[in-house]
């Protein structure tokens, strides 16, 4: 008995030693920022594959619907100690499609671009649980389908490849971050983007590119 005694309080010790030396908080916490692609969109389906690849993930869905750049930088401004309580270890950033509109959100190129930097800005001041800046990734925004749109236009259509996903590139090139092709996933592909808003495969196949591109020991 004293035997069986000794190997049971042996055994509670060690559990209680590998519980002490385990790293808190595991799994995989993403913290996803856009506007209604985000929002309305794909971080239920990110969730989705990375559990299914055995990766415990928490993808927090900060999107707000109908945010131009300078909204979102706002928002970000008015809720930074509340994003920042999420510790994330990555951050999808996905903005731009409310900037091209015609009304009054229409966003200069240049104030964009101001407005991008300055949210890169605010998440590099972010820590993941191991005190590490997350790794941010950024996305071009898909194409603009002409149709029945009254906020956008053939201008808005041209801004696209011309103006907005360049800047977006550039702005990646000099922060040294990645840039995720939503765009290119999408483009000629009117199953996956009917309109401004993807379809429900649309956002699947932007949370499959969200993931392809997230390193390998996520």
């Amino acid at each position: 008995m004293r035997r069986r005694a000794g190997t049971l309080f042996f055994l509670a010790a060690a559990a209680v030693l590998l519980a002490a030396c385990r790293p808190e908080g595991r799994g995989l916490i993403v913290l996803c920022a856009g506007d209604s692609l985000t929002e309305q969109g794909y971080p239920p389906y990110l969730r989705r594959i990375l559990n299914r690849e055995g990766i415990p993930a928490r993808v927090a869905n900060f999107g707000r619907s109908g945010a131009t750049s300078g909204e979102y930088l706002a928002f970000l401004k008015e809720n930074e100690d509340r994003l920042k309580e999420e510790r994330p270890d990555v951050i999808l950033v996905a903005l731009g499609t409310n900037d091209l509109r015609t009304d009054h959100d229409f966003t200069p190129t240049d104030v964009f671009r101001m407005n991008l930097e300055a949210i890169i800005e605010k998440f590099r001041t972010f820590r993941s649980r191991a005190g590490k800046i997350p790794a941010i990734f950024l996305a071009t925004i898909p194409d603009i389908p002409l149709g029945d749109l009254p906020v956008f236009d053939a201008e808005s259509v041209r801004r696209v490849q011309d103006e907005i996903n360049p800047a977006i590139r550039e702005i990646a090139v000099a922060a040294g971050l990645q840039v995720v092709d939503i765009q290119a996933a999408l483009t000629g592909r009117p199953d996956l983007l009917p309109g401004v808003h993807p379809s429900i495969d649309g956002y699947r196949v932007m949370a499959e590119t969200w993931r392809k591109a997230l390193p390998s020991r996520f």
